[in-house]
């Protein structure tokens, strides 16, 4: 239902449960069940769509904008500006309101729990300008890892790139991504974040893209980036006559269903 472009994983589950979700002509009381290619799957009285095909999008995140659909505070969101012909799409991850750059946008469920999974290995990359200054020694002892107020932080890579006045800049590496990871780890090396740049995400770069911009990976880069294993269960391992055909089954099955 997510793939298919009609709502969340998690409204997915609400609808379920409220009795709106029937497999092969029966009501689905729990979304703990497996559904092939073969079977039939009603949503308020109609076929699921066919799903669109796995899609991914670099978006170039200004500061002063918060990664969710809808914010309690009335902040401006990410959502909100995405052209409006763009596709619902859900964010791989989260960048907090101050920090900017590198944001991965998807189509796929699927394919953000797989990109956010720290057993996935990829490294998010950040520039960093903080206040104050951090020794050789502090920044080699994070390779190791450290627990900060309770919470373990895996290894992490960090280096001094310059110093301009009580500034410094660095760059961070890290691979699990926790809430507010490198802001918490500087301030416990006695020194400041006043500006957060992620700047790469695995394989995908921030590049020239400009703040507030959003360009589609293309689909073989994508495949090619995953993996083959990954690929072929997003189905980005198909043919062009493959989608086509699919998609073609799906428009007929639903078109039959109508005239039913």
């Amino acid at each position: 239902m997510a793939r298919a472009g009609l709502c969340s994983r998690r409204e997915a589950e609400r609808w379920i449960a409220d009795g709106r979700v029937s497999v092969n002509g029966k009501l689905l009381k729990t979304p703990a069940c497996e559904v092939g290619p073969k079977d039939k799957v009603i949503v308020d009285g109609r076929p699921l769509p066919t799903a669109e095909p796995v899609k991914l999008w670099r978006y170039h995140k200004p500061r002063g904008v918060v990664t969710t659909h809808a914010d309690p505070q009335g902040r401006p969101t990410v959502f909100e500006k995405m052209p409006p012909e763009l596709e619902r799409v859900i964010s791989i991850g989260r960048l907090d309101f101050n920090t900017e750059g590198l944001l991965l946008l998807t189509n796929d469920g699927g394919l953000a729990r797989f990109m956010e999974l720290p057993a996935t290995g990829w490294v998010r990359r950040y520039r960093v300008r903080a206040k104050g200054r951090v020794s050789a020694d502090q920044l080699a002892s994070l390779k190791s890892g450290l627990e900060v107020d309770g919470v373990q932080y895996g290894p992490i890579e960090a280096s001094v790139d310059s110093v301009q006045g009580a500034n410094m800049w660095l760059t961070i590496a890290i691979r699990e991504g926790k809430n507010r990871e490198v802001r918490k780890i500087l301030a416990h090396l006695g020194v400041e974040v006043n500006r957060l740049i992620r700047v790469s995400f695995g394989p995908f770069q921030l590049l020239d893209l400009g703040p507030g911009a959003i360009e589609q990976v293309k689909r073989r880069t994508l495949a090619e980036q995953l993996g083959a294993k990954m690929a072929q269960e997003l189905g980005l391992s198909e043919s062009t006559d493959d989608r086509k055909a699919r998609h073609a089954r799906g428009k007929a099955a639903s078109a039959k269903d109508d005239d039913e």
